[in-house]
């Protein structure tokens, strides 16, 4: 019910306004049933526009640091985050990727969509960088499809750096199912995650037009703090796309002129 006050009465309308998201790909996403909805990550807004356009609850994992604040502030932060779907989790210490899968696995268990940054953090520059496998974990436990979201604009609207975002056009492209049933019971093989995570990882580029790069954003942020200049990595880093694929010929989309934004019930 919350989640329902929040995205149709309180954040929804404000969030629309601002953004007046666009999309395309929505029939991808299925009426009923658990799905991985994984996402290239380029603004911390991204958690925040991409329910807008869905008609079903959408689960993400978020900081359990999100849900501490104390006073007003705290209170109104804690309950913007858990209105608009984000889960607490722990992510500190040598156990937290394996909470964060438990907590998925528990979303899609219960028959309902989990969403999930394959990058693991934001990307520094607006490039797609390398995938982490707890997705293809993900799929291959779960057994549930992986559909591929690409958001459009949102490092722009917020730069890393800026806490409230510009208001202006977000786009959302989300593309056809990705079935990973074939490896079903091959969890534990690393050659089979890395695989799968490769594959995701480009139906993400396809769909977004993003350079790749092959190395991890949280490494690329390394790189910036420890002085070694503004770009996370040189553009010659790694193959052109994931799994030393041919990059694909795309351009990152944009709404056609007459595109409205979507009026969701």
């Amino acid at each position: 019910m919350f989640y329902w006050l929040m995205k149709h009465i309180a954040a929804g309308p404000l969030l629309h306004g601002m953004f007046r998201p666009w999309v395309r790909g929505l029939e991808n996403v299925p009426q009923d049933g658990p799905a991985i909805l994984a996402s290239n990550h380029l603004a911390v807004i991204d958690s925040f526009v991409l329910p807008l356009v869905l008609s079903r609850k959408i689960r993400f994992i978020g900081k359990a640091e999100y849900f501490s604040g104390t006073g007003l502030k705290g209170r109104l932060k804690a309950g913007f985050f858990r209105g608009v779907g984000t889960i607490p989790v722990d992510r500190g210490g040598g156990k937290a990727s394996e909470a964060a899968l438990r907590t998925g696995l528990q979303v899609l268990e219960s028959g309902n969509l989990f969403g999930i940054y394959p990058e693991g953090t934001r990307s520094p520059d607006g490039r797609l960088y390398r995938g982490k496998t707890g997705v293809a974990r993900l799929a291959l436990e779960s057994g549930a499809p992986v559909i591929p979201v690409a958001m459009i604009g949102t490092d722009v609207a917020q730069p890393i750096g800026r806490v409230i975002p510009k208001p202006m056009r977000i786009g959302i492209v989300i593309g056809e199912p990705l079935d990973f049933s074939r490896y079903k019971g091959m969890e534990n093989d690393r050659f089979i995650l890395r695989s799968v995570t490769d594959e995701i990882m480009y139906a993400l580029m396809s769909l977004s037009g993003q350079e790749y790069v092959d190395i991890y954003a949280a490494t690329a942020k390394a790189r910036i703090a420890a002085g070694h200049g503004s770009d996370g990595a040189p553009a010659e880093v790694g193959p052109p796309a994931p799994g030393g694929r041919p990059a694909p010929d795309v351009q990152v989309p944009v709404p056609p002129q007459d595109e409205a934004p979507p009026s969701v019930g």
